[in-house]
């Protein structure tokens, strides 16, 4: 009897053994144009075509309009949020400081409720002044290709309303998306006038049914964009945006407005009564 434990142990022991000889952990197959990582202005593994800035140029927050058709082909496609993507581009890019507007922001506030309940421990430091404003709101929009239609714009299904609508985004998510481009645009927050905007692409070979996409949300920071072949094609198409986002804001050169921004006496007038 011992020995028959002692022979099951062994063989689980070498079945656990094989189980981890065949992962490859950092396997390149796995990566995108969003590589590597990001600790204040430092970078390690980023992606070599990446554009950077020798030093920032504001503070700024990532803003995703949840409400659009695009977004929601990405949640249905189980790719979920591309925050985390541009954000790691942002910081690696050393360009601008990425502050906190998403999820996150409910726990910072939740920490200060905490400390003005008087739970916290003395010297936790939470008191009120110290949250960095956000220069620069930076927006996403995605447009998807169909290699079967030939393209599908507007997010893929906003070409129909309603329940037409809801039956065309259906057909997308079983749809052979190989293509997608990124519109990316910079709005100052003090003023809401738009800085930049900019525009990027991605292909890749017919990428099939991809019905992989269907199954589990797999580990790492940026889930389906790592895991999955339409991920990568939209992770590609946010850092061509994004790397072209960059080249125009580093040559900068503010626009302006004779008699002076929303007063109403620039040269596009109109004939009063």
């Amino acid at each position: 009897m011992k020995k028959t434990f002692l022979l099951s142990g062994v063989l689980v022991a070498l079945l656990l053994a094989a189980g981890c000889s065949s992962m490859n952990v950092g396997s390149g197959s796995a990566k995108t144009a969003a590589t590597g990582s990001a600790g204040g202005a430092t970078s390690q593994g980023a992606n070599s075509g990446l554009e950077r800035c020798d030093q920032a140029l504001g503070t700024m927050a990532v803003i995703e309009d949840t409400n659009t058709d695009w977004y929601r082909t990405l949640i249905d496609r189980k790719l979920g949020s591309t925050v985390p993507v541009l954000k790691l581009l942002a910081q690696q890019s050393n360009c601008f400081v990425v502050v906190e507007r998403g999820r996150a922001m409910n726990n910072m506030m939740k920490e200060r409720a905490l400390a003005d309940s008087g739970e916290m421990r003395q010297g936790s430091n939470f008191g009120k002044g110290q949250i960095v404003a956000a220069d620069f709101s930076l927006n996403p929009s995605l447009t998807f290709s169909n290699s079967d239609a030939g393209g599908i714009g507007a997010g893929v299904s906003s070409l129909l309303g309603g329940g037409k609508t809801r039956m065309l985004a259906g057909v997308a998510g079983g749809a052979k998306f190989k293509e997608a481009s990124a519109l990316l645009t910079l709005f100052d927050n003090r003023s809401g006038v738009q800085l930049a905007a900019s525009e990027g692409s991605s292909s890749s070979t017919d990428l099939g049914l991809m019905t992989s996409l269907f199954g589990s949300r797999a580990g790492g920071g940026l889930g389906g964009y790592s895991n999955t072949a339409e991920g990568k094609v939209i992770a590609g198409a946010l850092t061509d945006a994004f790397n072209n986002m960059v080249r125009a804001v580093r040559n900068y050169k503010m626009q302006s407005v004779k008699g002076g921004l929303g007063t109403g006496k620039g040269g596009l007038q109109v004939q009063q009564d």
